[in-house]
């Protein structure tokens, strides 16, 4: 699997990630910044990415949507203390 890891993470990621998920890319390497969560969405399903976030508006719009494109998303944990 492919990830498209959302501008909301870090594009280190890609590289940290490489290994277990060839053919990432983040965002802002493919769209540039300011994207729309629908056009992050149509250009994941046009290419065959899963989106990675930790915004809850990519999980809301698979409930509208359908399901593809495959959604990756992180949920924030709390420390304690």
């Amino acid at each position: 699997m492919k990830l498209l890891f959302d501008e909301n993470l870090s594009a280190s990621l890609v590289e940290l990630l490489a290994s277990e998920f060839p053919g990432s890319v983040h965002v802002e390497q493919v769209l540039g910044r300011g994207r729309s969560d629908a056009e992050v969405w149509e250009f994941a399903h046009a290419n065959g990415y899963a989106i990675a976030s930790k915004d809850n508006d990519f999980r809301q719009r698979a409930f509208l949507a359908g399901p593809p494109p495959d959604l990756a998303r992180r949920a924030p944990v709390k420390a304690r203390p």
